[in-house]
């Protein structure tokens, strides 16, 4: 059997469109806008409320949304995180674009790749949860409020992929 071939990307003024529709009808419908950080740390607080119940209700971060009685996942942003997981995987699956790969350049080994991005992953976490948010809920939700910190914040965040993309294009190339 041959392989399907994979559909044509849709349009980023098309998607944009839609992303910023939704991130309306977001606002509108909850009084909040998107981001992942605040769903995944509920799912991290259900997680480790079954393995050491106790550590939860002795830590802040996960005693404000699991202490006591509390269950971290009858939240939506629990859902919007799962959702957005489930979605973009039927979407790509769909588009015959769902395939176990790791992608890199040719100057770069395997683990070496996974090791970036391991490091990389670990620190964008870390700097959420310093942050006290993600660049998802900074970029969309906070710029859409025309708030001037999430408007630095990307700006900042364009200027550090610019000043690294030149040193670091070797790896790709």
């Amino acid at each position: 059997m041959k392989p399907q071939a994979a559909s044509p990307y849709v349009n980023p003024y098309i998607a944009g469109l839609a992303l910023g529709v939704l991130l309306f009808v977001a606002f509108f419908l909850t009084g909040h806008g998107l981001g992942a950080s605040g769903g995944l740390q509920r799912i991290e607080a259900a997680a480790i409320k079954v393995v050491a119940p106790d550590h939860v209700d002795r830590t802040s971060q996960y005693a404000a949304v699991a202490g006591g009685t509390r269950n971290p996942l009858d939240h939506w942003l629990v859902w919007s995180v799962i959702g957005v997981a489930l979605g973009g995987f039927v979407s790509g699956w769909r588009a015959g674009r769902a395939k176990v790969e790791i992608q890199k350049g040719p100057h770069i080994s395997r683990p070496a790749r996974l090791v970036f991005a391991f490091l990389g992953g670990s620190l964008v976490g870390f700097a959420a949860r310093m942050a006290r948010g993600c660049t998802s809920g900074q970029a969309l939700s906070g710029g859409s409020v025309l708030s001037v910190g999430s408007w630095i914040f990307m700006m900042c965040v364009f200027a550090g992929a610019y000043a690294l993309a030149f040193p670091l294009q070797r790896l790709w190339r």
